[in-house]
């Protein structure tokens, strides 16, 4: 797969019968996979199949997954309450000899409130265990749609990842020219400290030597450039390779800072120093945007 990012969104509709739903999922960073689901009662097995597709489809993120559906109204039907209408049948019986009570007529029994009872019209098993498998297949349809939307990001972001990776190159090759100074400097900073401390130093020409070598072999970084100079292959593999690359590329960061650091603490020039800064910054950058990637 091409480099995908966490965030996105996508919307789908479906209708089944006298049902209509939609279908909404978007997706924000997270360092785990983490899918949520919200959706109408009778529908339960749904929850799985947005927990397993989401599984199928994704490592990283935060992913919640609505559906929202509505019956259409069928008309239903009506049902006379036979009971009541007997009931208010033989209450007529009992009043209706009296004088001055006219007889009940049947259109006036059936307009008593609960006489006639509307109907509704309800699934049956096989009715919704089909709607909730159209349902299931407008929630595939829906994350397929949102892994094609963190693709989109991911896009977006490898230029700006791979300029990034590009700086650091850069930096360490101007590191690596700056270290390459180093021993002179070294000696030469080691010379002027023994001048103002000894008025001839020209005996200790052989002490100045071998202490020179000493601290140009603690300020050694040739180790530190060669894992910067690893670590950059190794990036570049990553932002263009077929795997989800988020967590590795988090882990990869790490070093990175780890050998600059040593770079910094290591470095005996002042130059030496703003470069190994100035790749810090750009390696903590290039962290920030890490953070984005599935």
């Amino acid at each position: 797969m091409a480099l995908s990012g966490m965030t996105g969104f996508a919307r789908v509709e479906g209708a089944l019968g006298l049902w209509s739903w939609s279908v909404e999922a978007r997706s924000v960073n997270g360092r785990n996979l983490e899918a949520r689901y919200r959706g109408p009662g009778g529908f339960d097995g749904l929850e799985r199949v947005v927990r397993d597709a989401a599984q199928a489809r994704f490592s990283r993120g935060q992913i919640q997954v609505a559906v929202q559906a509505k019956r259409a109204d069928a008309g239903g039907g009506l049902r006379i309450n036979t009971d009541l209408l007997d009931q208010l049948v033989r209450l007529a019986a009992d009043y209706g000899e009296r004088p001055g009570v006219d007889r009940p007529r049947l259109d006036g029994l059936l307009a008593v409130r609960g006489v006639i009872e509307a109907t509704e019209e309800t699934d049956t098993p096989e009715d919704r265990a089909a709607v909730e498998a159209a349902m299931g297949q407008s929630v595939l349809a829906v994350l397929d749609g949102l892994a094609a939307s963190r693709l989109a990001e991911g896009a977006a972001l490898a230029p700006v990842l791979t300029g990034q990776v590009d700086r650091i190159a850069a930096l360490t090759a101007q590191a690596e020219t700056e270290a390459a100074a180093q021993p002179l400097a070294i000696r030469e900073r080691f010379e002027r400290r023994m001048a103002e401390l000894v008025a001839d130093p020209r005996p200790l020409e052989e002490r100045i030597v071998a202490e020179a070598a000493i601290m140009a072999g603690k300020a050694d970084v040739r180790e530190e450039l060669d894992r910067l100079a690893a670590h950059i292959a190794a990036a570049r593999g990553l932002l263009t390779g077929e795997a989800a690359a988020g967590r590795r590329l988090d882990f990869l960061i790490q070093e990175f800072m780890r050998e600059t650091n040593t770079l910094c603490s290591k470095s005996a020039t002042v130059a030496l120093t703003a470069i190994g800064l100035e790749l810090k910054a750009t390696i903590e950058q290039f962290r920030e945007q890490i953070q984005n990637v599935e």
